[in-house]
């Protein structure tokens, strides 16, 4: 438990003093969006059919800590920084990078047991997280196609 919250500290400290290159609203759509996302999931692969959990086994507090403490900042972050305006090479080693760093984090999580498999793989996490970085890439970019939106309409 004491990793875990070591770790959502630190997130949020990095989180809050980065220099941010996202708006206010990029922020808090793509962390509701993420949260939301991460919840659906976590409601079937871990509730309904049992295949990891957070702690021990169903409904627990301790899971609220990665949903509000460790979650928004690693939006945030892999947001922030995403290389928007590169090569898509780029981009592909951005979300990699990423991906292997929840790998490692899931790794310590496990071994710290804030977090279990019950039928899960971690190779199955392995092949979610790229799919899950784009998605928010992807939210985030519709997030910027409806604030220009807005802002063409109040300022023809």
């Amino acid at each position: 438990m004491l990793f875990l919250i070591l770790t959502g500290v630190l997130f949020n400290l990095i989180a809050f003093f980065i220099p941010k290159r996202m708006s206010d609203l990029e922020i808090i759509t793509t962390t509701l969006f993420s949260m939301v996302l991460e919840l659906l999931v976590d409601m079937y692969l871990d509730v309904k059919f049992d295949m990891f959990g957070y702690f021990t086994k169903g409904v627990n507090w301790g899971f609220l800590i990665y949903v509000f403490g460790v979650y928004p900042a690693i939006n945030i972050t892999f947001l922030n920084f995403f290389p928007y305006n590169k090569s898509l090479v780029r981009k592909y080693c951005y979300i990699v990078g990423w991906s292997v760093f929840a790998v490692i984090f899931e790794l310590l999580f496990i071994w710290t047991k804030t977090f279990y498999y019950n039928g899960w793989k971690l190779w199955y996490s392995a092949l979610c997280y790229p799919a899950l970085y784009v998605t928010l890439v992807l939210f985030d970019k519709y997030t910027l196609y409806l604030i220009k939106k807005v802002q063409q309409k109040t300022h023809p």
